[in-house]
């Protein structure tokens, strides 16, 4: 099946613009901590031009939280905070302890119990059956996501609304296979591999074990999500099924700084907007040493 294409123009326009562009309706689908940084500025920055936001979010959770400029939906978890947190303590100390590791030890590491508190976010969504009818009846026009947890690109499935992905990266390949991005092996390197553009023959050989070894364990990691979806919607669905549904690719990186690679025309480069917006420097007195 290939992707759901729609106009990037068009999308432009309704996001960015201002001024000049109809205002829209946007649902957006946010993850937790740091991705929420970023995600917030640019929904701020949408709703000064006009456009309408409302965001979905479980109540526990560490940054996520209500605002006078958007509207705020929320739904309860299986999941307590004490439990999320002891969760991503796990996680963390892992990726410590376990530098230079490989993308499989981050999938398939005692981390992934965090992970599936991620998943499990969306089928405590989809058991508010309030919130869903509420969400069907608004009329989006597009659902705004980050792909870290599914949960946005099972939203945009199951209400059959074009979705803006805006992310860094995706994990086992499925940016590359959902948007049909041709991304060769000897000169792109995996995620998290280490390596540059520039790889000798030994690394070119890694990366590509590196890629056979993700297509044999990534089903594995995302098989809660995969079951989680194929609950909420009506026939069994596959990674590349949610993923190839994406509307608009917004990646937050400029291409000059990323690897050398073949890009598809739905995928949109908006610059290294990846951390809180910093503060101006203090100021530093310049001292004198004498001798």
């Amino acid at each position: 099946m290939a992707p759901t294409l729609v106009p990037p123009l068009a999308f432009v326009c309704l996001l960015l613009a201002g001024g000049f562009a109809q205002a829209g309706r946007l649902l957006m689908v946010p993850m937790d901590g740091s991705h929420w940084f970023t995600m917030r500025s640019v929904v701020e920055k949408l709703v000064q031009r006009g456009h309408e936001v409302v965001v979905v979010m479980p109540e526990v959770s560490w940054q996520l939280g209500q605002s006078r400029n958007f509207t705020v939906k929320t739904y309860s978890t299986s999941y307590t905070l004490e439990d999320w947190n002891q969760e991503f303590k796990t996680f963390v100390d892992a990726q410590w302890k376990n530098q230079g590791q490989t993308i499989l030890y981050l999938l398939l590491g005692s981390s992934n119990s965090f992970f599936e508190l991620c998943f499990l976010q969306c089928r405590s969504l989809f058991n508010d059956k309030k919130l869903v009818e509420y969400l069907k009846e608004s009329s989006f026009d597009a659902v705004f996501l980050d792909p870290f947890n599914i949960c946005g690109l099972i939203v945009a499935k199951y209400f059959s609304l074009p979705s803006v992905v805006f992310t860094r990266g995706v994990f086992c390949q499925f940016l590359q296979e959902g948007a049909q991005s041709p991304a060769p092996l000897s000169y792109v390197p995996i995620l998290l591999s280490g390596f540059s553009d520039d790889m000798t023959f030994k690394e070119r050989v890694y990366n590509q074990i590196f890629h056979l070894s993700e297509h044999l364990f990534c089903p594995h990691f995302f098989k809660k999500a995969l079951e989680i979806a194929s609950e909420i919607l009506p026939t069994s669905i596959t990674t590349y099924d949610l993923f190839s549904h994406t509307s608009i690719w917004l990646f937050r990186m400029d291409f000059v700084f990323d690897y050398p690679r073949p890009v598809m025309p739905n995928m949109v480069f908006v610059g290294g907007i990846n951390c809180h917006q910093g503060k101006p420097l203090s100021k530093v007195c310049s001292l004198t040493m004498t001798y």
